[in-house]
């Protein structure tokens, strides 16, 4: 979030932002940062708990409503019993029952409502007083817009299970999971680099590109990891190191037309998985080792290292859930750690590519 220009053949960055409330700024960034990591856990366990089809319209507005009388209640239960998911899985649910899972859906969109407020209204307020400068304010504003657009991507998502499927489809569930991670990469970014820094050399092209690296296969793996959630495709193969004794499972490819097998095929969508968790793993210890030898600053040394230790920590967690066969609280600590993961990914590229950014940022906050 820099512009760079050459002085004397060394790089200089220059603050992109000049906010003059540039702490209140990051506050609020870092709130909507943070809510936007809750709504993905909730997510998670709306999906992990059956709950996603529980409401079956779209109401933007009146839908933050719940069901306040034994009639409200009669009237959406009666909605859910006409889609598959409730007469193929769930007939006989009682309406305490169907309470349960409602109010996991409930609370999943009143907070997707609540973070299009908590960061709309004090938008409209940093741009009128000026602590939003006109050449950041179409950023945010695009920020905004890509919110808006997940909660279209959320409804469709959910549409996918109404008619014929008992579960969404696992196509959609990967776009809703991964635009979710692009706007909290997006914010949290924002807020890390929305201020001024002292700092004016550019890190190494090969640390920059390991660190680019490491944020775009931490985003990728997010992806492969819906596709194993939407297809349930942790509970088959729940062996490790082997699957059933196997690398390469015999059933990899047997789908068709062949395109299918990477984003419906148990078998394959778990093997990618498991070998972008690998991936993932060398990525990180060896940016970890690259930031040893060549970084001259301590956040680019410690956000490497928190982010090598996040990433061991996810695949420990991950073997364990599979080997357990997906309990719901290893399921949602897995989803968890993936955002820490994450958050530390894009730490370490901010110390990277805009050094000095963290250090300032940071005590302003607290």
């Amino acid at each position: 979030m820099a512009l760079e220009t050459f002085d004397s053949g060394n790089c200089i960055e220059l603050p992109r932002s000049q906010e003059r409330s540039g702490g209140a700024v990051r506050v609020w960034l870092f709130v909507v940062a943070a809510m936007i990591l809750a709504m993905v856990v909730v997510g998670g366990s709306t999906r992990l708990t059956g709950s996603g089809l529980s409401i079956t319209e779209w109401a933007p507005i009146m839908g933050t409503i719940p069901p306040l009388s034994d009639a409200d209640w009669t009237v959406a239960f009666a909605r859910y019993k006409e889609i598959p998911q409730y007469r193929l899985e769930n007939a006989g649910m009682t309406l305490d029952e169907f309470k349960s899972i409602f109010w996991w859906e409930w609370s999943h969109r009143l907070l997707g409502r609540a973070v299009g407020f908590v960061y709309a209204l004090p938008l409209a307020w940093f741009a009128v007083t000026g602590a939003i400068s006109r050449r950041r304010l179409p950023w945010f504003v695009a920020l905004l817009a890509l919110g808006g657009v997940q909660g279209f991507v959320g409804w469709w998502m959910v549409a996918s299970g109404l008619v014929d499927r008992v579960t969404v489809a696992p196509y959609r569930l990967a776009v809703h999971l991964t635009l979710a991670t692009l706007l909290y990469v997006a914010v949290l970014w924002t807020a890390l680099t929305s201020g001024e820094s002292e700092m004016t050399r550019r890190r190494s092209p090969v640390l920059r590109i390991g660190a680019g690296t490491v944020l775009g296969w931490s985003i990728f793996q997010i992806f492969l990891g819906a596709l194993v959630a939407g297809n349930h495709a942790g509970l088959v193969y729940n062996t490790w190191p082997s699957m059933n004794g196997h690398f390469l499972p015999p059933d990899l490819m047997t789908w068709e037309p062949w395109w299918r097998n990477f984003f419906e095929n148990h078998a394959m969508v778990q093997f990618l998985h498991r070998m972008g968790a690998y991936v993932l793993f060398a990525l990180a210890i060896g940016q970890f080792a690259l930031v040893v030898v060549t970084a001259r600053t301590a956040a680019a040394r410690i956000t490497g290292f928190v982010l090598g230790l996040a990433v061991a920590f996810q695949l420990l967690v991950g073997i364990a859930t599979l080997l357990m066969m997906v309990p719901l609280s290893l399921a949602l600590t897995h989803q968890a750690v993936a955002m820490v993961v994450l958050t530390a990914a894009v730490a370490h590229a901010v110390s990277v590519f805009a050094p000095g950014h963290i250090e300032t940022a940071l005590p302003e906050v607290g």
